[in-house]
């Protein structure tokens, strides 16, 4: 019998997305020491993943990390492995696209194609990909190997033979990383000639990797005005290359019935208790390896990378964050992850509050 498959979700008529984001790592985004701090438990994870299923949010992305940053909370140091965590969640799940994070220099293309489409085909179409090529140097001594000089390189030859099994194709490959015979690999992928990649990049090497591999690429900003360059950078670079490029951005929520409520949380836990340890490893990594923020942020904005490891914050009342999502789609955003302090607390008052004003506004349609 042949199943009927539907496009996937981020292809779907919303015209601003929501994804949630890092909910298989404990804390989430959040660096902070508060008691009721995510934990990534399985049942959680599962229960948030219904939640946002039947609410109709368009993904799930799972952060991929293999150690944590030290601190009072080692955080991130707990997370379950993305490429097992979304054949689970497929299986569990209706509509909602699930995503893996794959480091491309640590996880071959050859397995990494199989899982991709053993997800594929568990969720009738569902699965994504987010490529990663790479910028935590801890993580490739914990693998014993070391970054490669030109990371995007490597990372495109990746792309190409995990591209060419998921066609259906049978291939010798012969490149700087990679060599490699006899290459095959079944079943394809339900979505041809590839589930939906994902790439987040701020550099240019990054953003041109992502415009020649990817549909959609995340990236950050300072404020909501400065992300209009971005995109209008990033759009370029896939028009170059003859592509038409989604852009996200990605954010973490303090949602509460009145604003003051809201930023009295977002201090509480992004300043008072932040894991001051764990932010500065975090950002020291960053600015080494990573060069994934404009500058000044790491020094302007420390209670982001507490609050949400430099991302946008959207802190105040359902209304607020609806007014701030719509400036993100004025401005060409095709949609936003989330991220909250603690998921199973949290996500059930965003559906019920914030989506419908959403509908309001006509960034979505009503879930049927």
């Amino acid at each position: 019998m042949t199943v009927a498959v539907a496009p996937n979700p981020l292809f779907g008529p919303n015209s601003f997305k929501l994804g949630i984001f890092s909910e298989n790592a404990d804390g989430g985004l959040a660096l902070t020491t508060v008691p009721e701090r995510w934990r990534a438990e399985w049942d959680d994870i599962v229960h948030i993943s219904r939640l946002a299923d039947r609410a109709g949010i368009e993904f799930i992305l799972p952060i991929a990390r293999w150690k944590g940053f030290g601190g009072e909370t080692d955080a991130r140091g707990r997370s379950f492995e993305t490429l097992t965590h979304g054949a689970a969640l497929a299986a569990l799940t209706e509509r909602i696209a699930i995503f893996s994070t794959v480091h491309a220099p640590l996880v071959h293309p050859v397995f990494a194609a199989k899982a991709l489409a053993t997800i594929d085909h568990v969720s009738h179409g569902r699965a994504g990909l987010n490529i990663v090529c790479g910028w935590n140097q801890p993580e490739f001594e914990m693998f014993g190997t070391a970054q490669a000089d030109d990371r995007y390189a490597q990372g495109y030859e990746w792309y190409q033979v995990l591209v060419r099994i998921l066609a259906g194709e049978a291939f010798d490959f012969s490149g700087k990383y990679f060599n490699l015979k006899g290459v095959i690999g079944a079943p394809s992928s339900v979505q041809q000639p590839r589930p939906v990649t994902m790439s987040a990049a701020f550099s240019p090497p990054g953003r041109d990797f992502a415009a020649k591999t990817s549909d959609f690429l995340f990236t950050t900003f300072a404020e909501i005005d400065s992300g209009a360059a971005h995109i209008a950078d990033i759009r370029e670079r896939g028009r170059k290359v003859g592509r038409d490029l989604g852009v996200f951005t990605t954010t973490h929520v303090v949602c509460r019935p009145t604003q003051g409520e809201a930023e009295a949380y977002y201090q509480r836990y992004a300043v008072d208790l932040a894991d001051h340890v764990a932010v500065d490893r975090h950002m020291a990594l960053k600015k080494e390896f990573a060069h994934s923020h404009d500058p000044h942020v790491f020094d302007q904005y420390r209670q982001r990378f507490a609050g949400g490891v430099g991302t946008y914050p959207l802190v105040g009342t359902p209304r607020h964050i609806v007014d701030e999502m719509t400036k993100m789609q004025a401005i060409g955003f095709a949609g936003t992850t989330l991220s909250f302090v603690n998921f199973r607390d949290e996500l059930p008052y965003f559906i019920d509050q914030v989506l419908p004003l959403m509908v309001e506004a006509g960034l979505r349609q009503p879930v049927p």
